[in-house]
């Protein structure tokens, strides 16, 4: 199944995250490094929380709930180069109790670079047990 074929009906909230190439991005073959768009992903997935009025820390303290990475799927298409300018969507697929999937796209203008089908699970931050994702974020986020 690719990375964009059960996206569901939940709204995504406005985005794309703009990212600047930088030489610490790249390998040796000055192409981003293909780890990155791990952490390219995380930045838009905590931008798209921060948009929706979710701050990760503000979350953590007020319910004790984090998310944390469960599973990923990624796919590459094409490369991204030193100061390139690209753009990372995300997108609800699933939504359940305790965790979500998110679809992530990075794009360079109309080129897909790179696709990401990421599960995200809700834990209680002492135990690190599963919990319920709060209420805050799912109306946050379905809204």
């Amino acid at each position: 199944m690719s990375a964009v074929d059960s996206v569901a009906t939940v709204p995504a909230i406005p985005n794309p995250f703009p990212i600047r190439i930088y030489w610490e991005d790249t390998d040796a073959g000055g192409v981003v490094f293909y780890a990155n768009y791990l952490k390219f992903f995380e930045r838009a997935r905590t931008e798209w929380l921060r948009a929706a009025g979710v701050g990760q820390q503000a979350l953590r303290d007020e319910t004790g709930a984090m998310f944390v990475v469960a599973d990923v799927q990624l796919r590459y298409l094409a490369p991204a180069k030193l100061d390139d300018l690209i753009t990372v969507s995300v997108q609800v697929a699933e939504l359940g109790a305790a965790s979500m999937v998110l679809v992530q796209e990075a794009w360079r203008g109309d080129t897909l670079l790179a696709q990401g089908r990421i599960r995200i699970g809700c834990v209680q931050a002492d135990t690190l047990k599963p919990r319920r994702i709060p209420s805050q974020v799912l109306n946050a986020i379905a809204s």
